[in-house]
C-alpha cells in the first residue's frame, strides 16, 4: 500500500467454533468496519475437527464460518470489508474451496487466498530425524518417548502470511492454526505498512488481538461485576480501532449491550497467559508495560506496550488418541451426606473389581456440605477399553441400585462412553516452517519471516513484599475489592485478579501470595504455582501447573476449562482491611 491509512477497524465475530452465529451480520451492518475477524480454533478444537474429517475426508474446517459468509460476504465486498479468520483448521484449501463455490451460487466473485504450512503431521518423521524432539511443554518429556501416535500436529503460524495475503489483493484470507492474535497483526502491519522488526507496533496489535479474540468477552461477556452493567445480555462484539503506532482503542458498536470499560478490557488481557512477557510468533508483547485509560463511553485506549524480538520457536499443538470416557453421578440426599458417598463409593468399587480395574478413575465429592443436604458423587473412568467404561461400567452401576445408600438414584449415567484426546504442547524451531499464501490462480507466496533471537525464560523472581495496611479487619469474600477470570493454558490453569484503584491494588498484592492462594484454592495445595505482577493493570497472575490434567479434553474436573476457577476464588471468605470496603457495599 503506498498511503498507510490513519486507522483501521478491526472487528471479532467469533472468539470460539460454535459462538453467536448472528454476530457477522451484527457486526458488519451494526457500523463501519475495515477488517472482520473471526477466532475458530482451540486444542480441543483441532481434535474435534479431526474427528470430524474422520466422517468426511473433504471436512475438517469450522463450517459456521460458511452460514455466516451467506449472510454477509456480499455486503463485505460491496463495502471494501476484508475477512481474516481461522476457520480452515485442518483443511483451509478445503474451506476455500467451499467459500468459492457459496460465492459464485449467490454470483459473488471474491478473491480468496489461504495459508498453508502450519499441518505439520505429514512431516513428523522427517523433523524428529532432523532432531526436533517435540518436547511437552510441561514434563519436558520427547514425542519419541511418550509411545504415542499423534492425530494433529500443527504449528502456530504468525501474521506475515495473512499480511502477504492482503497485499495479494484477497478480500478473504483463511487460515489455519496461526496465533489468535495473528488475525489482528496481520491486518494491521498490511494497512500500516510495518516492518518485520516493528516490535513495538507489532506487540500493540498482539495485546489488541488478544483483548478481542474471545469475542464479547472483552464487552462484558464472563465479566465479574456484571451486576453493574445496564445491558448485560446479547453484548456486542468488540472492535479494536488500530491506529499507526501500534495503539488501539477497544470498542464496540453503538447501542449493543454490554460495557467497554477499563475493567472489562483488563479482564480479557488477563485471560489465558503466563509470564507478562506473552510469546507470539512474531514478537513478544511485554503486557505488563501496557497502559489503559477511559477514551469516552464504551471506548479504552491501550497504548505504552513494548515489544521485543520474536522468538526462535513456534508453539506446536499436538494431539492423540487417549482413549474412551464414562462419568456418572449419584445423587445424595437427607442427612448423612459424607457417609452415604462413602457408601457409594464403597458399594461402586465392589460391583466393578476395584479401582484397578481402570486405566484411571476419578471420584469426587461435590457439595457434602450444601445447605439444601444434597451433593452428588462424580466417578470418571477412563481406560483404552470402550466396552470397560461403556456397558460393563454402566452395568455395574445399576446392578447397585437396590442395595446401594438410602435415596439411591442417578443424575446421569450412559452406556455410551465417548472419545477423547490428550493434548501435547511442544515447540519447534521457527526455521523448520515454512508458510505460504496461496491465491486463487494457484499463485503461491512464501511467507517472510522476522529476525528473531532464542527465546530464553527468565527464572521467576519473588516481589518486594508490600506493606501491610492498618486495621480493623473485616471477613468479606476477596470479590468485594477484586475481579477475576481464568482459564486452561493446557494441563495448566491461569487465574488472573485485578483491583479497581491503587490503595486495593496494594493490599491485594501484598496479602495474596503463592501459599495463601493454595489456602484459598484447596485442590491446588500440593501444585507448582506461579505467581507474576502487572502493576500497569493493577493485577496480578497465577499459573496453577497441573491443575488440568492433560488437557481440556482429558480432564476429569467437572470445569475442565477452568472458566469457574477466579469466580470461586473471589467467593473465598478473607480478612480484608476495613477503609477499602468504603463505597464497595
Amino acid at each position: 500500500m503506498t498511503q498507510p491509512r490513519p486507522s483501521l477497524r478491526i472487528a471479532n465475530c467469533s472468539g470460539f467454533y460454535g459462538d453467536r452465529l448472528s454476530a457477522a451480520r451484527e457486526m458488519v451492518e451494526g457500523g463501519p468496519i475495515d477488517v472482520l475477524t473471526g477466532d475458530y480454533l482451540a486444542e480441543l478444537t483441532m481434535l474435534i475437527l479431526w474427528k470430524a474429517r474422520q466422517r468426511d475426508p473433504q471436512g475438517g474446517y469450522a463450517v459456521s464460518f460458511l452460514a455466516q459468509m451467506r449472510d454477509v460476504l456480499g455486503s463485505c465486498l460491496e463495502r471494501g470489508i476484508k475477512v481474516v479468520v481461522n476457520a480452515g483448521g485442518l483443511n483451509p484449501a478445503g474451506l476455500a474451496a467451499e467459500l468459492g463455490e457459496l460465492a459464485a451460487l449467490a454470483g459473488l466473485a471474491p478473491k480468496i487466498a489461504y495459508l498453508e504450512g502450519d499441518d505439520l503431521l505429514p512431516r513428523l518423521p522427517q523433523l524428529r530425524a532432523a532432531g526436533e524432539r517435540f518436547a511437552h511443554l510441561s514434563t519436558g518429556q520427547p514425542l519419541a518417548d511418550a509411545g504415542v501416535e499423534p492425530v494433529t500436529a500443527n504449528a502456530y503460524l504468525g501474521a506475515w502470511g495473512i499480511t502477504e495475503a492482503l497485499r495479494a489483493g484477497a478480500d478473504v484470507v483463511i487460515c489455519g492454526r496461526v496465533t489468535d492474535a495473528s488475525l489482528v497483526v496481520g491486518p494491521a502491519a498490511w494497512a500500516f505498512d510495518w516492518a518485520l522488526d516493528d516490535w513495538d507496533r507489532l506487540a500493540g496489535a498482539v495485546t489488541a488481538g488478544h483483548i478481542i479474540e474471545c469475542g464479547a468477552q472483552a464487552t462484558g461477556g464472563n465479566y465479574s461485576f456484571f451486576t453493574e452493567l445496564d445491558h448485560p445480555v446479547h453484548p456486542g462484539f468488540p472492535i479494536a480501532e488500530m491506529y499507526p503506532d501500534g495503539s488501539c482503542v477497544i470498542t464496540k458498536h453503538q447501542g449493543t449491550g454490554g460495557a467497554v470499560t477499563i475493567d472489562t478490557v483488563t479482564a480479557q488481557l488477563l485471560y489465558e497467559i503466563e509470564r507478562p512477557s506473552y510469546p507470539n510468533a512474531d514478537v513478544i508483547a511485554r503486557f505488563d508495560t501496557a497502559v489503559l485509560a477511559q477514551d469516552g463511553p464504551d471506548r479504552v485506549r491501550v497504548s505504552g506496550v513494548r515489544g521485543e524480538p520474536a522468538p526462535d520457536t513456534l508453539k506446536v499443538c499436538l494431539n492423540y488418541r487417549g482413549g474412551y470416557r464414562n462419568t456418572a453421578a449419584f445423587v445424595l440426599t437427607g442427612l448423612d451426606l459424607d457417609a452415604k458417598a462413602r457408601f457409594a463409593q464403597a458399594a461402586l468399587l465392589d460391583a466393578v473389581g476395584g479401582r484397578d480395574r481402570f486405566a484411571e478413575l476419578d471420584i469426587r465429592l461435590d457439595g457434602s456440605t450444601a445447605s439444601d443436604g444434597t451433593a452428588r458423587l462424580v466417578v470418571t473412568a477412563k481406560d483404552p477399553d470402550k466396552e470397560r467404561v461403556g456397558r460393563a461400567l454402566f452395568t455395574a452401576i445399576a446392578g447397585t441400585g437396590l442395595s446401594s445408600y438410602p435415596g439411591f438414584h442417578m443424575e446421569q449415567a450412559s452406556p455410551h462412553p465417548t472419545e477423547y484426546g490428550i493434548y501435547w504442547p511442544a515447540l519447534v524451531w521457527a526455521d523448520a516452517v515454512h508458510a505460504e499464501v496461496v491465491l486463487a490462480d494457484n499463485t503461491r507466496i512464501s511467507v517472510p519471516r522476522p529476525p528473531v533471537r532464542p527465546h530464553v525464560v527468565s527464572a521467576d523472581v519473588p516481589a518486594d513484599p508490600a506493606p501491610s495496611m492498618p486495621g480493623p479487619y473485616v471477613s468479606v469474600p476477596l470479590g468485594r475489592i477484586a475481579g477475576a477470570r481464568s482459564g486452561d493454558k493446557g494441563g495448566d490453569a491461569n487465574v488472573g485478579l485485578w483491583a479497581r484503584d491503587d490503595l486495593a491494588y496494594t493490599w491485594l498484592r501484598g496479602y495474596l501470595d503463592v501459599e495463601r492462594l493454595r489456602q484459598l484454592l484447596p485442590e491446588a495445595a500440593e501444585l507448582a504455582i506461579s505467581r507474576y505482577e502487572l502493576p500497569n493493570l493493577r493485577a496480578l497472575n497465577f499459573v496453577v501447573h497441573g491443575l488440568l490434567g492433560d488437557g481440556v479434553a482429558a480432564s476429569t474436573r467437572p470445569d475442565p476449562q477452568a472458566k469457574s476457577l477466579g469466580e470461586y476464588l473471589r467467593a473465598r471468605p478473607v480478612d480484608i482491611p476495613e477503609a477499602l470496603l468504603t463505597d464497595r457495599s
